[in-house]
């Protein structure tokens, strides 16, 4: 067979080929040049994928390492609380939680069956709903066991996982809550300290992934918990014995303004957050306002004092009762004549008191209750705190029952720190529930009293622990002084004569004060042993003279024996130092 004839090239053939080849250029070298230029483009395209595969790893494990910080964050954001010794009030333990992706789940009929085979207490109808919402994350159940996490795990559904969560847990559960607080299931401060930490700048490190261990460094508060705990198993039995609704005390150093101890009870344990929202668990003595009775009395004195109104050997007539309208002033225990002012503090006349804030005035009253603290709110590191109640109309009546502490509602804690001031050599120092040192206090304190007053008040007081109303509480060694403080609560506009409130301030010891005693008591009743009566001379101060034995070792007291009576330590100090 002849072999086929080479078709000839067109005219354009022959352009495309001169154009692509040139002339006289050999194709084979062409050929090769072609070839390593498309090679070279390959290996550039393939360059580029390498390097986004490289960043697109090295931004996901940038993005793992901020969720293992936040996660850390979340897990850790809560420093430890301890108490001023160093015992743990409040620590962080990991407890996992369980969550779903609803959009990686195959058969949510299949995993609400097992779910709620495993955790009886999820509701099936809501849980399914849950599951079907196509949400990315939802969480199931927070703080569940190990065990159940356990059986969880071996079900192997897709879409379920767990994480790992901070829980806040509580070791010494009821007896510190009024004043550690708690948090929710989100690990934030809802009251006490732990919301005190919150409004310090913690959440906003947690939000910022910043809230991590080695960034946060142990709270110490102010509390000893071994005094905490004496005074907390004192007021237990008091409030059974004397069937009362409540009660509650504190321990305040009165030269630094610490809060040594705190309890309201009944109290909650915030390992159980349900408890707290019961209203009879309030904290009585930062929330709760109530008209102190006969302790204010101390106040009323020191003001009239203070102002040189009185002296120590100063009478006023208590020989019969002050009318005021259709309204009568009396005493408990009438003398039926003029009383000096030691044997009005001792005999806690009500008349004597009154003619006291007479002498000072309406004004002058008003003027002295402010500079003690007493008319505004007392703010502390406790978010939780009342306002005053205070009469609208300040008129003489008012001066009059305000004397001996009826008509003007104060925080206990306001109170004591009143009475603080008054003992500690006349400074006002605000309390606090942080660890405070003497020249810490000493640069917020503001002098109220002159140092002679406050140390009438101490003789005074501790006259009062030896012939007055105090003298339930008077323990041996600890030479004590106090004030017995006894008031008829307001139900309906009207003061009820068999709902009383009966409260104590101690203080010790009397001659060089280191800390005042408060203990108080919501309606308690009469006992046999109290031959029916329900005043504070009956329940109050034994309950305090029982917290005071065992907590004063604890706090370093040491006892002192045969010590002279106070018009000879205290008063006979007072004429040499003059």
């Amino acid at each position: 067979m002849a072999a086929r004839a080479k078709t000839p090239e067109s005219r354009w053939q022959r352009s495309l080929r001169s154009l692509l080849y040139g002339r006289n250029v050999d194709r084979e070298v062409k050929a090769k040049a072609r070839l390593g230029l498309a090679i070279l483009a390959f290996a550039g395209i393939y360059g580029v994928i390498a390097l986004r595969l490289v960043m697109f790893a090295m931004a996901s494990s940038e993005h793992g390492d901020h969720r293992t910080v936040t996660q850390d964050a979340v897990a850790t954001a809560r420093p430890d609380i301890l108490d001023r010794n160093g015992a743990t009030l409040a620590t962080d333990v990991k407890a996992p939680s369980l969550y779903a992706e609803p959009r990686k789940l195959i058969d949510i009929d299949d995993a609400e069956e097992q779910l709620t085979a495993t955790l009886p207490d999820l509701e099936s109808k809501e849980l399914r709903e849950r599951l079907a919402s196509k949400r990315g994350f939802i969480w199931l159940k927070r703080d569940i066991t190990p065990k159940q996490q356990r059986e969880i795990h071996q079900l192997g559904i897709p879409g379920i996982g767990f994480l790992t969560e901070n829980k806040r847990v509580y070791p010494n559960a009821a007896t510190v809550s009024q004043v550690i607080g708690l948090v929710n299931i989100d690990n934030q401060g809802i009251a006490g300290m732990e919301k005190w930490l919150d409004g310090q700048g913690l959440a906003a490190l947690h939000m910022a992934g910043l809230a991590t261990d080695r960034l946060q460094r142990p709270v110490q508060l102010s509390l000893d918990l071994r005094a905490q705990y004496a005074m907390r198993d004192e007021l237990i039995k008091a409030r059974e014995k004397f069937k009362a609704k409540a009660a509650a005390g504190l321990i305040l150093n009165v030269n630094t303004g610490e809060v040594v101890a705190l309890v309201s009870e009944p109290d909650y344990d915030p390992n159980n957050p349900r408890e707290a929202n019961d209203p009879t668990r309030i904290n009585r003595l930062t929330t709760g306002v109530f008209e102190m009775g006969s302790t204010f009395k101390v106040l009323t004195v020191a003001m009239a004092l203070d102002s040189g109104k009185a002296t120590l050997k100063s009478m006023f007539d208590a020989s019969h009762p002050l009318h005021y309208g259709r309204f009568a002033i009396h005493d408990y225990e009438p003398k039926g004549r003029a009383l000096s002012v030691p044997e009005i503090f001792t005999y806690s006349s009500n008349i004597g008191a009154a003619r006291m804030a007479l002498a000072v005035g309406v004004e002058g009253h008003q003027a002295f209750l402010r500079k003690m603290g007493q008319l505004d709110r007392l703010r502390t590191e406790l978010p939780e705190s009342a306002e005053p109640l205070i009469p609208k109309h300040w008129g003489e009546l008012n001066t009059v029952t305000i004397a001996f502490g009826h008509g003007l509602s104060v925080a206990p804690l306001q109170a004591a720190m009143g009475i603080a001031a008054a003992v500690n050599g006349g400074l006002l120092i605000k309390p606090t529930f942080l660890k405070r040192s003497r020249e810490e206090a000493l640069k917020i304190a503001q002098r109220v009293l002159k140092p002679e007053t406050s140390k009438d008040m101490r003789y005074l007081m501790r006259l009062n622990a030896e012939k007055g109303t105090a003298s339930f509480a008077n323990v041996p060694g600890y030479y004590i002084g106090g004030k017995t403080g006894t008031a008829e609560k307001v139900i309906n506009g009207r003061y009820a004569k068999h709902k009383l409130l009966t409260d104590f301030m101690a203080i010790l010891p009397a001659d060089k004060p280191q800390y005042l005693l408060m203990i108080m008591l919501d309606e308690p009743q009469g006992t046999p042993e109290t031959h029916g009566f329900a005043t504070a001379a009956w329940n109050t101060g034994p309950t305090a003279a029982k917290v005071i034995a065992r907590v004063g070792p604890l706090l370093d007291l040491e006892p002192r024996f045969d010590l002279p009576k106070a018009d000879q330590l205290i008063l006979a100090k007072a004429v040499e130092s003059r």
